[in-house]
């Protein structure tokens, strides 16, 4: 009997928050992990003192299993490398890896030597198979995710393609999940967990702007749209996010639009940038990357991480075999 993604990562129920560079720092991460389920801070570009800062919020936030989210092909193979020392030298065993596509081979066995936990995200089967012979946790994306999109199939689909080549592996779904009934659906493809992204960008913890987050709160999935014109900063990989004036117009100049601060670092934001708007971003917000899943339809108030959680729980499986799924008559935000 293959283990469900709760058993696989010693938490109570199969869900876990995907680490959204930006929005998940290390207090939505704690929260979602507190609150049972695998909660994720976003790696993506820190480095040195920065990621540090941001790993010691993280231990000292949760006893509980959590992860650090973070992407090979932002940060090229040095880069990663210094990464995963880090988060191997200063955090304790129940942190695990995640990444966002996919590292290179040194990287897993560097990761499982140390006795870590590995849970990759891939977009097509081949990356698939390749990370679940690396011993890892496969997160499988579909298009219906919001951010960067690692594929071109839809969630089940993709889910169900795996399965049939992977009958033991642990899968966990991701994309267009906002409600208890679709995790249902991702869990009949044949998912043994599922991932939330969109979900917990409107939670109270979460990092992301004010009018971010009443964007998505306020939205359906008429109103994303897969683009590329976010790519400063992560060039050559389409993203979903919120229609907004520059997805409609990308001829417009990549003149500064606003500023930010990343770990008491301030930075500037040129129009087209991948950087989110966050509770540190001023500017033109409505015009920046408002990264936003399909899921948001069934998004349509801001909560706490665990309230996000709980309303999940009574429909995944948790560390033991995969139980009968009783329907969920809630949604969140509903």
């Amino acid at each position: 009997m293959r283990a469900t993604a709760a058993g696989r990562l010693g938490l109570k129920v199969s869900l876990l928050q995907s680490g959204m560079g930006g929005v998940a720092g290390a207090e939505l991460a704690c929260a979602v992990s507190n609150a049972g389920a695998a909660g994720c801070a976003g790696g993506y570009k820190l480095a040195d003192g920065a990621l540090s800062k941001m790993l010691a919020r993280l231990t000292r936030g949760t006893d509980r299993p959590v992860g650090v989210n973070l992407i090979p092909e932002v940060v090229g193979p040095d880069g990663l490398d210094r990464q995963v020392a880090q988060v191997l030298d200063e955090t304790p065993g129940r942190v695990y890896l995640s990444f966002f596509g996919m590292p290179g081979d040194a990287v897993f066995r560097r990761a499982a030597a140390a006795g870590r936990q590995i849970v990759v995200q891939t977009g097509t089967v081949e990356d698939g198979l390749h990370a679940a012979a690396q011993g890892a946790v496969v997160v499988a994306q579909g298009t219906e995710a919001g951010g960067h999109l690692l594929g071109t199939s839809k969630r089940d689909t993709l889910v169900a393609a795996l399965r049939d080549r992977l009958p033991g592996a642990c899968l966990v779904a991701s994309g267009g999940i906002g409600s208890p009934q679709e995790a249902e659906r991702a869990l009949a493809a044949g998912a043994d967990g599922v991932l939330l992204g969109t979900a917990f960008v409107v939670a109270h913890e979460s990092r992301a702007h004010a009018r971010f987050k009443a964007a998505v709160t306020a939205a359906d999935e008429r109103d994303t749209v897969i683009s590329d014109v976010y790519e400063i900063g992560w060039p050559g990989r389409r993203h979903r996010v919120l229609a907004t004036a520059v997805t409609a117009d990308p001829q417009q100049p990549a003149q500064f639009i606003g500023r930010t601060v990343v770990e008491g670092k301030p930075y500037l934001v040129p129009r087209f940038s991948a950087a989110v708007p966050t509770d540190a971003t001023s500017g033109r917000i409505e015009e920046m990357a408002l990264y936003c899943g399909r899921s948001c339809t069934a998004i349509t108030a801001q909560a706490a991480a665990a309230e996000v959680v709980a309303a999940f729980t009574r429909v995944l499986p948790g560390a033991g075999t995969a139980k009968k799924w009783e329907r969920a008559e809630i949604s969140v935000g509903r």
